[in-house]
């Protein structure tokens, strides 16, 4: 069974984005050869990729290139904009099309955004693992890391790694 792992960049006052929804926040913090906060090593461990409508808006409407092409990607929206070589639309049966994708081999599973997805997966006990990364940066009014988590969960803390720029990066179990 693979795990399902979320890996996103938070402030340290829980937010992943601005009000708007920008993110300009992270610029100052890149994913870079020298500086990649473990990300190297966390995306050779995935195939399958899961993200909100939002977020795959958000990617390719930038100048960037796609950068999950060896990756299965499972965009969860209420519009299917038509499957591409490796993109597919999840529209209904979100929970129970998404731990399908659990019980398949292979290797494991990026929730990558956005937290909206996040709390509905967190809900249903389908996210075994976090990897959040803190950057020094207080953005106040945002889009919260999670929205209205009725239950609570247990988490061991499995890793943490601080970084010259003031990032840190914490792991996180589901126990």
């Amino acid at each position: 069974m693979k795990k399902i792992i979320l890996y996103i960049a938070s402030s340290i006052d829980g937010r992943i984005a601005e009000k708007d929804g920008s993110v300009d926040f992270l610029s100052q913090y890149p994913i870079t050869e020298e500086n990649n906060y473990g990300y190297n090593e966390f995306i050779a461990g995935i195939d399958t990729i899961i993200m909100g409508g939002r977020t795959y808006r958000e990617m390719v409407n930038t100048d960037m290139v796609w950068p999950y092409s060896e990756q299965m990607t499972y965009v969860i929206s209420h519009n299917n904009w038509g499957d591409k070589e490796n993109i597919r639309f999840i529209t209904e049966n979100i929970i129970e099309t998404v731990n399908n994708l659990r019980q398949q081999s292979g290797k494991n599973i990026f929730l990558a955004g956005g937290a909206e997805i996040a709390t509905m997966l967190l809900k249903s006990g389908l996210i075994d693992e976090m990897h959040i990364c803190y950057v020094p940066v207080i953005v106040g009014e945002g889009i919260p890391l999670f929205d209205d988590i009725p239950m609570r969960s247990q988490w061991k803390l499995t890793e943490n790694n601080a970084y010259g720029n003031g990032l840190l990066l914490v792991k996180y179990k589901r126990l």
